[in-house]
């Protein structure tokens, strides 16, 4: 296929050539993929300033998107690809591959860097998902961190750079530019920029969340719009419409008592005492679970409460009428009780059997696909095979549900998007939504519903 890039594309394509280290905060659907791989391939082949070229993404882009892609288009058909992935001898093997691109997963980057050491070959390095480097905690930006002087050349690409606060960008800017704009630790970007909000009551030193001070944002953004390019979807695409409809859950007195009395139960020790985060996160996750039909108990067996949703799910499979559905569920118990209830339903597996089931939904093969957000995230292209999503159980990740909705909600989707919330009425669910729809999703909305809850329980 022939590649017309728009103009926003041909912007993007010239600032990374420009650009020894950039962030694209490209919106999802806006084609990061090929922007990339075009300006890796000029970068290399025209302009002689790439050399060794690595590729860090989410395992399953990295095993099926970026080849996919590379081979999609005629101006990039000749590039050779050597993924570093699977076993600890196949990956040597890949990474002394004669090779244009290497592309490896997140998670093996610190194998990659003790693999190596001071002898790190690679002068270019793409971080698909530049915001999974977000904690400056985590081995993979440890790992990354060591070996970054070494490289010349880092492009970022993400579609949600802050997606729990302005805390999240200092580590991404640093792999970027080194500590140049936003100061060399993540203590000194506190210092500056941020403000101590709730404290662990019996230990003062640990802090679980960071506000802006005022003026902070706008601070922050105006260091790095140098090296940053910002871009929507809605400003540049013809994009088809998304239509958002909740579906209202109705549980019967039964199951309304049970649900209830659970509740109750869980909430009640909490009447007197302090809520904080790590406790709040726990109880609305379990209030979750209930509001979509079952709750693990102590022993991790299953309690079931309702059928309500999954009575819901089968009027929507009903009026879809054999168009394909897919499907986002929470937690493993909510899959169990839809494959027993759903026959049809197709999961999305991993390695060449994930790509398989990509290449049949996309060609219409399979009714319904049952997909955890956080596998399927970021880098898949699912808009061919159809354009009905449902959320079986809602998520308080504001990022996660932004990624998987832009599964179908993308360039090159045809159809309108229909987004069908399965929303149990007076549980859980509802702060979840009201939260996702005003984007103000994290720790303090969390916090703030699962107060209110105990609140309500205290004063039924």
């Amino acid at each position: 296929m022939k590649f017309k890039p728009h103009k926003y594309q041909e912007y993007a394509i010239e600032r990374i050539c420009e650009t020894p280290g950039i962030a694209l905060l490209l919106e999802m659907g806006l084609g990061k993929t090929v922007i990339t791989l075009t300006a890796l391939e000029a970068l290399k082949n025209d302009y002689f300033d790439a050399n060794k070229i690595l590729v860090i993404a989410p395992l399953r882009v990295a095993d099926d998107t970026w080849a996919r892609e590379s081979e999609k288009w005629d101006h990039l058909k000749h590039l050779r690809i050597s993924k570093i992935l699977g076993t600890a001898a196949k990956r040597k093997k890949a990474l002394e591959a004669d090779a244009d691109l290497y592309i490896i997963n997140r998670e093996n980057v610190p194998w990659l860097v003790a693999q190596t050491g001071k002898h790190w070959p690679f002068d270019t390095v793409v971080i698909d998902e530049l915001s999974s480097f977000k904690s400056s905690k985590s081995q993979r930006f440890r790992a990354l961190r060591k070996v970054r002087p070494l490289v010349q050349r880092v492009i970022g690409l993400t579609g949600t750079p802050t997606p729990n606060g302005l805390e999240d960008l200092w580590s991404q800017i640093y792999l970027i530019d080194q500590g140049e704009r936003l100061g060399k630790t993540i203590t000194g970007f506190r210092d500056r920029y941020l403000s101590p909000g709730q404290r662990d009551r019996n230990n003062g030193n640990v802090v679980y969340d960071w506000k802006p001070k005022p003026e902070a944002e706008n601070t922050v953004y105006s260091k790095i719009e140098d090296i940053a390019v910002s871009m929507k979807a809605e400003d540049w695409l013809d994009m088809p419409e998304r239509i958002d409809r909740v579906v209202p859950v109705k549980l019967s007195d039964k199951a309304r008592a049970q649900y209830e009395q659970l509740e109750e139960d869980l909430l009640i020790p909490f009447l007197g005492g302090d809520v904080v985060a790590n406790t709040a996160a726990v109880l609305s996750n379990k209030l979750l679970q209930m509001a979509n039909g079952a709750v693990y108990d102590e022993t991790r067996g299953v309690r079931e409460i309702h059928e309500a949703k999954l009575d819901a799910l089968e009027d929507i499979m009903e009026a879809a009428n054999g168009h394909p559905v897919l499907l986002f569920y929470a937690y493993k118990h909510d899959l169990d009780r839809i494959q027993e209830r759903f026959k049809q339903v197709r999961t999305l597996r991993k390695g060449s059997e994930g790509t398989k089931d990509i290449a049949d939904w996309n060609a219409g093969k399979i009714p319904l696909l049952a997909v955890h957000p956080a596998s399927a995230g970021h880098g898949l292209n699912l808009q061919d095979g159809g354009n009905l999503i449902v959320w079986f159980g809602l998520n308080w990740s504001l990022e996660l549900y932004q990624q998987a909705n832009a599964r179908l909600h993308r360039q090159g989707q045809q159809r309108s998007v229909i987004v069908h919330h399965l929303v149990t009425e007076g549980t859980m669910d509802e702060d979840v939504m009201a939260a996702l729809d005003s984007k103000a999703v994290g720790q303090d909305a969390l916090m703030a519903a699962v107060k209110a809850r105990i609140e309500r329980v205290k004063g039924s």
